[in-house]
């Protein structure tokens, strides 16, 4: 079965880090780019970054720049999130997609989908 599963999420202070993972079953990932997307309720879901294939190229929303760093370890057939200095507006749930493409912003592209982890930063 072709899983994509998240990890990593929890509650957190204003200013604190979490890391997320997004592990892969049932597949390789290195032939897909993944994107990492967050939904708050009652909003749309929105692509928050990206990282290519190789990891040599990466997206980030102008809203995590500086804040958010995502890697790859092809070997370990898993991305990550470092998120650094959240703010309660990242609140949201967290899900990790894949696709064969480059790294795009249309969710339709996206071929495979994990089942969210939920951020929450709050004091």
């Amino acid at each position: 079965q072709l899983q994509l599963v998240e990890s990593g999420g929890g509650l957190v202070q204003p200013g604190g880090s979490l890391r997320l993972s997004c592990a892969a079953s049932g597949f390789t990932l290195d032939v897909y780019a993944i994107g990492w997307f967050r939904q708050a309720p009652g909003k749309e879901r929105d692509r928050v970054s990206c990282i290519s294939r190789s990891g040599g190229s990466t997206y980030y929303a102008d809203s995590v720049k500086g804040r958010f760093t995502i890697s790859r370890d092809n070997a370990e057939n898993t991305v990550y999130l470092q998120m650094n200095s959240l703010k309660p507006e990242d609140t949201a749930v967290y899900t990790c997609a894949a696709t064969r493409g480059t790294c795009v912003s249309r969710i339709g592209r996206y071929d495979y989908w994990g089942q969210g982890t939920q951020v929450t930063v709050s004091s």
